[in-house]
Parts: C-alpha cells; structure tokens; sequence
C-alpha cells in the first residue's frame, strides 16, 4: 500500500516552504502531493509539463493536484489514474492541510474509509512548529496545540531567524512529548520527515497500569491548552473482547476529548501482536503485525487527551481485562475497581 503523510501546522508555519523544498528534490520524484489551491504552493517556478483535470505534472516528476469533491474521493481517483496508467506510478502521497484546518477528521477518513484504506496507508502526521511565533500562537489559537498533539513528527521551522526558546521546548514536551523532531534547516531533514520511519513508534517511557496516581512518572500536561499526555504498560496482555469493550468506554467517556492513542496489545487467546489507532470518537480496525516492532515486548497505550483527568482516563483500562466473550456495550461502572490495585 502507498504511504500518506499529512502536512499540518499553523498559518504560517512553514508548510509552503517545505513543500517547495520537497517539489525540487530528485529523491522525491515519485511523489503525489494534495493541497487545497494550487496556488498556497507557488507552483510558477516548478515548470508544469502537462495538466488535466485538478492534477498536474511537475517538471521535477511529482504529481501535484487539488482536494476535488472530498479527499477519499480525491485519493481513490488518483489509484484509478495510476492503475489506468493516466499518470505515472507514485510511492508516496502528501496532504497539506490549511493552517486551520484540525487533523482528526482527515486522519479518520485515512484510517477507516475503504476508499483509502485498500490502496493507502496512513505513515505519519508531519507538523510544522513557528520557532518565532508557536508560543504567541498557542495562547491564541486552539488549533496549533491541537495539530502539535496529534502528531508523530514535528518539525521546527524559522530556527534561522530566532534560537529554539526553552518555553517552546516546554510546551512541545507537555503537549506530545512522544513526536519525533526535526529541525528544517537540518541536512536530510526532508528525508526523515517524508521517508520510512518507525510507524509503530511508541515512547521508550511508560507508566505500569497498576500503578497509583501519586507514583506516576512520564505524564506530560500542558495547562493553558488542557492537553495532556499518558502513557501506560498493562499488566498482562487483553483479549478481543477487552479491546472492544476499552474502545466502547472511552469513547463514550471521553469522546472528542480523546485526541488520538495508538497502542501495540498483544491477544492472550492467540499471542497475536495488533496495533490500535483512535482519532477522537472513531477506533479504526486493528491492525495485526507479523511480531513485535521493537525490542520492548509489553503491551502498551499512548493516549493524547484534552480536558481529561488522569484518574478518570486510567480508570477505563481495566477495560482491557474483560474476559473473552464479554459484550462489547460495556460501561465504566461494568469494571470492579479491584482491577487497578
């Protein structure tokens, strides 16, 4: 399946300027990239060769093309271009979104919607962070800590005109400590932003479920924004049953206040080894890998929340304990409160 990236940040941001440094780069030549309006790219200095319809081919062997009626729709029209042999084959799709746009019902749509999800997968969220003006810019707009939040990678732009600020390192760690980051200016950047990556990357720090709240360590909580971030081992690996039942929980607990969490879980009936994905109220198919990604075989949870208690969100994981056949429409108060000694 072809990897998708989407490009969000603020207005401003430095979205544009990466998208043109990437246009120009020979490594990405097989690469198609949606955007809203041709022209938030500055396309006149890429020579078009030939155009049809809202796609384009750049001189530099890129496809560029707009958002036509919806983007599932956008994005199954260019498979059935490539396999028609309309346009030329591409090994990766970028997304830029607008500075205000909010990811969630893009990363929903990348995730869940058949459409994409036979010819696409979804590789990473790429965000671009102001150095000169990410800080003023959390305090007054509701997106950027959003858009920060549900990231796997940021990337830091503008370190030329300004020094990466200790705040804003701050406020990056309290609000997704778990990104990866990158710095514009660095050598090989774009690779690392756009290239294969650790997809099924999860923070090296965890907190054990049965841990009391007052012993917590690696919680991350940025107050002006009230986004926090949670990371958690279980104690021993779940059932299919225990995932339904988590994923019916917390999304009538918490709903659109649970930005994004993504987890590895082993399944105790079978040793299978799945990843989870959910994007505010929507929990996508769980995806089963071959063995586990890295060398940390514990089944853990990375949750990215706003406006939600610590307590409240750890009380929902003996959830997971749910023995196998248990029904999948199960409440918070289903669960005995011995399971979190």
């Amino acid at each position: 399946m072809v990897p998708v990236f989407v490009l969000s940040g603020f207005l401003g941001s430095g979205k544009t300027t990466l998208l043109n440094a990437l246009l120009k780069e020979p490594a990405f030549a097989n690469t198609a990239v949606i955007v809203n309006e041709f022209g938030e790219i500055g396309l006149d200095h890429l020579l078009i060769a030939r155009g049809s319809d809202n796609v384009v081919l750049l001189d530099a062997g890129c496809l560029c093309c707009t958002i036509a009626e919806s983007l599932h729709e956008t994005l199954a029209d260019l498979n059935f271009r490539k396999v028609r042999g309309e346009i030329p084959p591409f090994e990766r799709v970028i997304i830029e979104t607008t500075g205000l746009a909010v990811p969630g019902p893009i990363l929903n749509t990348l995730l869940g919607h058949r459409l994409v999800t036979d010819h696409y997968r979804l590789e990473a969220v790429v965000v671009a962070v102001d150095a000169q003006h990410a800080l003023a810019n959390l305090d007054v707009a509701a997106e950027v800590a959003l858009q920060i939040a549900v990231a796997d990678r940021l990337v830091i732009t503008k370190r030329d005109l300004v020094p990466m600020q200790d705040a804003l390192v701050a406020r990056l760690d309290a609000i997704n400590p778990h990104a990866a980051r990158f710095d514009a200016h660095d050598a090989g950047a774009l690779t690392a932003l756009f290239g294969p990556g650790e997809r099924y990357r999860l923070p090296h720090r965890f907190v054990h479920a049965g841990v009391r709240a007052a012993n917590r360590r690696g919680l991350h909580v940025d107050a002006a924004n009230r986004i926090r971030a949670d990371a958690f081992v279980l104690p021993h690996p779940t059932t299919w049953s225990g995932i339904a039942a988590w994923w019916g929980v917390a999304s009538t607990e918490f709903g659109d206040r649970l930005l994004r969490c993504k987890g590895l879980l082993e399944i105790a009936e079978t040793g299978e080894i799945v990843f989870v994905q959910g994007v505010q109220r929507i929990f996508h198919a769980p995806e089963r890998l071959s063995g586990w990604p890295d060398a940390d075989h514990r089944s853990r949870l990375v949750c990215i929340t706003r406006d939600v208690d610590a307590a409240e969100l750890r009380r929902t994981l003996r959830a997971f304990d749910a023995p196998a056949g248990t029904p999948p429409a199960m409440k918070l108060s289903d669960f005995p409160l011995e399971n979190l000694q």
